[in-house]
């Protein structure tokens, strides 16, 4: 066909103003615009008539001048009723259109995308039959008009109005529908949208993001208990709310599209099991060719029309309980079915990268099985687009969701590095955003000009502690250095840590490049007796990759220091 020309920012860019305007003489559609969005960022081929300019090359200026035709309102307005569907709104996860013509949202996070321009606006919810369920366990979700949510609530309804605005003037606004809890307890129903308009097309779908994710995994994915008031409280839909997720907030920091399959209690060898049998009804891998697991939702998936850049797979902990009762057999068990599942989501999705993690509520005795089915589906296929990595474990000061589960804290800072990690695996430019930069840091400690000292590194709570005998006669004989903080250029960064040395005694510090010695920051920190916290911000005005934290303490004999809990967190 026709050469193609793309500038990708510039294509996203130019169909999204599409979305605002209206419908002329020429008779393009929003499904037309769409179209021909989607050739352009190479997802289908051109079709004739494309070529709006008619120089011969189809490219985003076809894109404006195509865009250009919806300017032109009909000068009337009237009250139209349209119908949601994926030729005029963006589908967002795994939804299914049925019969009766109402879009469901099945999975958590699934939601419906889209433009309208009008005077007014209102939507039509429906529910089904797990609006029964008791308080609290119903479906929840939320509607969302330019980035305010004017709505949050658990559907209790077979079908309501709900007013997205009602301005005098025409407002051209984006609405997004988005269902906050899982697939387990039921899903949301959207049948319509009531316009005044001037414009016989008045809605039109958002813009598809470059980046696409897919996740997988179980009650963390799907947000459980994230808003719960303590590890106390039980489950509750009222309590789940996907766009705390780390998997919503994955692909937000990122600005990518996402689908997500995940069930609460469920595995990849067993579901959660409360007495160590498997437990094989609640299987992912069972499910995951499937919009939903229950009812009319179990109709089959298309993945040739959702392709994936990336797929995150995080099952293992609800297999825990079972696997832990043998490690030895039941843990080989885990990797033999976890290595099947990876070959399917790879046939399922055969360019994407494959990112499997576990360890964010503990666990972490399942990662090693996880690192050998990586190794054995490599083996088997020889596609090496996978990796792994182990979550760090919630803690107690970052609180906890209902039933233990991940906080809205430990959720975000999952979300930090697993953006990072799919940075890595792309091959794009991380913005560190949330990261620790210094936590793979190691520990060390020079002494020169006579002073003699004693160092060591405690890995079971990661701290360094140094004894001087002889001190020297300068603050730089003895040193300790916190080696390997990666920081940017520009970047902003909030350092801590706590220190434990003698009242009244002053170290200095500094962060400095390793290779150049260019200092980028410079305190001192003096001794209260016993282990203090110090948190200070800095802003590194060079880029250094071998960025070191050194204590200089020299000088004294005998002295004691003990550094606990070292971060230096990119925030700006």
């Amino acid at each position: 066909m026709k050469k193609r020309i793309t500038t990708a920012a510039f294509i996203v860019s130019a169909f999204a103003l599409a979305g605002t305007s209206v419908y002329a003489a020429s008779g393009y559609t929003a499904d037309d615009l769409k179209k021909l969005s989607s050739a352009l960022l190479g997802e289908t081929d051109f079709i004739k008539g494309q070529d709006l300019t008619g120089d011969n090359v189809i490219n985003v200026y076809d894109l404006i001048k195509m865009r250009e035709t919806f300017i032109v309102g009909t000068g009337e307005f009237s009250e139209q009723v349209i119908g949601i569907t994926d030729s005029n709104t963006k589908y967002i996860g795994r939804n299914i259109y049925d019969e009766d013509g109402i879009t469901w949202l099945v999975q958590s996070g699934s939601a419906v995308e889209f433009r309208v321009n009008a005077k007014s606006a209102e939507i039509t919810i429906n529910g089904d039959s797990f609006i029964k369920n008791s308080d609290d366990h119903r479906p929840r979700y939320a509607i969302i008009v330019d980035d305010e949510i004017i709505l949050d609530e658990l559907l209790s309804e077979e079908e309501k109005t709900v007013v997205l605005f009602d301005d005098n003037s025409t407002r051209t606004a984006v609405v997004k529908v988005i269902h906050l809890s899982e697939a387990n307890n039921g899903a949301v129903g959207i049948s319509s949208i009531k316009v005044n308009s001037n414009a016989p097309i008045p809605v039109a779908p958002t813009a598809k993001k470059e980046l696409s994710i897919e996740f997988i995994g179980d009650s963390i994915t799907c947000a459980y208990g994230v808003e719960g008031e303590s590890q106390y409280e039980g489950f509750m839909t009222s309590t789940e709310n996907f766009m705390k997720s780390y998997a919503y907030l994955t692909a937000k920091q990122l600005d990518a599209d996402y689908s997500a399959v995940c069930y609460s209690g469920h595995g990849i060898v067993s579901g959660y099991s409360s007495t160590g049998d498997a437990v094989t009804d609640s299987l992912v891998p069972d499910y995951y060719d499937y919009v939903g697991k229950l009812g009319s939702y179990k109709t089959p998936w298309d993945f040739k029309s959702h392709k994936n850049d990336v797929v995150v797979i995080n099952l293992g902990t609800n297999d825990n309980t079972y696997c832990s009762k043998d490690y030895d057999t039941r843990g080989m068990e885990y990797a033999e079915k976890y290595a099947e599942f990876l070959a399917h989501v790879h046939e399922t999705n055969p360019d994407a990268y494959i990112i499997c993690t576990v360890g964010t509520m503990g666990c972490a005795e399942m990662y090693p099985y996880i690192e050998t089915a990586v190794e054995s589906f490599k083996n088997s296929t020889g596609y090496d687009r996978i990796m792994s990595y182990l979550c760090q474990t919630q803690n107690q000061s970052d609180g906890y969701g209902s039933d233990w589960h991940p906080s809205p804290v430990t959720q975000q800072n999952s979300a930090y590095v697993l953006a990072d990690k799919i940075c890595q695996a792309l091959g794009m430019e991380s913005s560190q955003i949330g990261l620790n930069v210094a936590a793979d840091a190691e520990f060390s400690s020079t002494q020169s000009n006579g002073a003699n000292m004693y160092g060591y590194y405690s890995e079971w709570d990661n701290s360094y502690h140094i004894t001087t005998v002889t001190g020297g006669t300068e603050k730089a004989d003895i040193q300790a250095f916190v080696s390997g903080i990666d920081l940017k250029k520009g970047g902003k960064y909030r350092l801590s840590f706590k220190l434990e040395t003698s009242e009244g005694e002053e170290i200095p510090f500094v962060i400095r490049s390793k290779s150049t010695g260019e200092i980028i920051f410079e305190d001192s920190f003096t001794g209260t007796g016993s282990k203090t916290a110090y948190e200070k911000e800095f802003e590194a005005d060079v880029t250094a990759a071998d960025g070191e934290l050194v204590f200089s303490l020299g000088g004294t004999d005998n002295l004691r220091m003990s550094i606990y809990e070292v971060k230096a967190v990119k925030f700006e």
